[in-house]
């Protein structure tokens, strides 16, 4: 089974999340901010991550930066999480370390098909 941190400063997409990923046989663990994700890498590094763009303390372009410097830190797929399409911010979070982006609002076909194109299913 593989293990997957969802990082989102929402308890709600957090929630969706993981029932979805429950439902594809990952192991969640959850995150509120990227401060809290890195503490979680640290005790134990996921083969995925899911991360939310914008949170308070760290957010999503912080995260990432700092995981890819991690021991360990290049082997996760990270899929980031954004409200908005602007290719600025794809752009800004794929050259951050970031291997696949997805849109609020998802669901089950929209991740199941994220998670596929990252290598993660």
């Amino acid at each position: 089974m593989k293990y997957c941190l969802v990082i989102d400063d929402s308890a709600v997409i957090r929630k969706v999340s993981r029932r979805i990923l429950e439902s594809l046989d990952f192991e969640i663990a959850e995150a509120t901010d990227g401060r809290e994700a890195l503490v979680s890498c640290e005790a134990r590094m996921p083969e995925g991550i899911i991360v939310d763009w914008s949170m308070p303390e760290m957010d999503g372009y912080d995260f990432i930066k700092a995981l890819r410097r991690m021991p360990g830190g290049e082997r996760p797929k990270v899929i980031f999480c954004a409200t908005d399409n602007d290719v600025g911010t794809i752009a800004r979070a794929m050259h951050a370390g970031a291997d696949e982006y997805i849109m609020k609002p998802f669901d089950k076909e929209i991740m199941t098909l994220k998670f596929q194109q990252a290598g993660l299913l």
